[in-house]
């Protein structure tokens, strides 16, 4: 892949936190190498309230983000996909998008806020641990030297990365 800005398509069911979540992360660390979108398979057509909060206080723009199908990315002219991640919680038995196509794919698989249950505080808290387990796999994707490696070995890489957890709360 040569040294250009690529395509990073982050997908979820609902495209109201975590994907969305993603997309600025990747903004913020992608540094005009990575360009972030987001989508759901079965998006809610809003962002969630809880998302625009933490995400305005994290010195985001949120003025463009809204809730998508991914079916604006199959067609002819929405942007050719480099990268496509599913940040559906497999454990949490959701059903999962699969992105057809060549863009390198991989699971990174985080808890769906919006199924949270818990007092406001509690669920602040944990929007911004989702938040942040993307964030950190977000900054160490975009530190790789994708250039540098070869495809097997990208792939390897951008798997892994998904299997990163955060520490456990000690609170």
């Amino acid at each position: 892949m040569a040294n250009r800005e690529y395509n990073v398509l982050f997908l979820c069911t609902g495209n109201s936190a975590r994907s969305i979540m993603a997309e600025c992360a990747i903004g913020r660390w992608g540094k005009g190498k990575f360009k972030g979108f987001s989508a759901g398979s079965h998006p809610k057509g809003a962002v969630h309230p809880m998302t625009l909060e933490l995400l305005q206080k994290l010195n985001f723009d949120v003025s463009g983000l809204r809730s998508k199908s991914w079916d604006e990315f199959s067609r002819p002219d929405s942007p050719p996909l480099d990268f496509v991640f599913t940040v559906c919680d497999r454990a949490a038995a959701e059903q999962c998008p699969v992105w057809p196509g060549q863009p390198m794919t991989a699971h990174w698989g985080a808890p769906d806020p919006v199924a949270f249950v818990g007092t406001e505080e509690q669920t602040r808290r944990f929007f911004y641990r989702v938040y942040s387990e993307l964030d950190n796999r977000i900054k160490i994707f975009t530190s790789l030297r994708i250039d540098a490696l070869d495809h097997l070995a990208l792939e390897r890489r951008i798997r892994e990365i998904g299997k990163i957890k955060p520490p456990e709360d000690s609170g």
